[in-house]
C-alpha cells in the first residue's frame, strides 16, 4: 500500500514550478498553481511553443505519495476553446501528459521520501 501525499501543497507547487520546465520542450511555457479545491491536486497550465498559439490546462492529482492522474481540462488557441479531439492536439495532450508523469517521477524524493 502507497503511503498518502505528506508534504504541504505551497511547496508542492513550488517544486513543480521549478521541476516541470525541465522536462518540457524549450519554448514551452509552464504555470503551475494548487487546486484550491483538493489539497492534493494542482492546476498546471502550458503554453506551447510555436506560432499556433496553443494551451492547455491540466488537473494533476495525487493518487498516493508516488502516483499522480493527470486529466486535460481544456485546450485553447489564442484564448479560445477548442475541440481536442483533433489528432494533432490528441498527441500533444499525450506528450504533455507523459512530461507530467515525467516531473512526478522527479519529485518523488519529495512526495515519497
Amino acid at each position: 500500500m502507497n503511503s498518502e501525499l505528506n508534504i504541504d501543497q505551497n511547496s508542492l507547487v513550488a517544486a513543480w514550478q521549478e521541476s516541470l520546465p525541465t522536462v518540457l520542450k524549450p519554448g514551452d511555457h509552464a504555470e503551475v498553481n494548487a487546486d484550491l479545491a483538493n489539497p492534493h491536486a494542482l492546476r498546471i497550465h502550458i503554453n506551447s511553443a510555436g506560432r499556433q498559439e496553443y494551451s492547455f490546462d491540466f488537473e494533476c492529482r495525487y493518487v498516493d505519495s508516488r502516483e499522480v492522474e493527470v486529466n486535460l481540462i481544456d485546450v485553447e488557441r489564442d484564448g479560445v476553446v477548442i475541440d481536442e479531439r483533433n489528432e494533432n492536439i490528441q498527441g500533444m495532450t499525450g506528450d504533455y501528459i507523459r512530461h507530467i508523469h515525467e516531473c512526478a517521477q522527479a519529485l518523488q524524493q519529495l512526495t515519497n521520501p
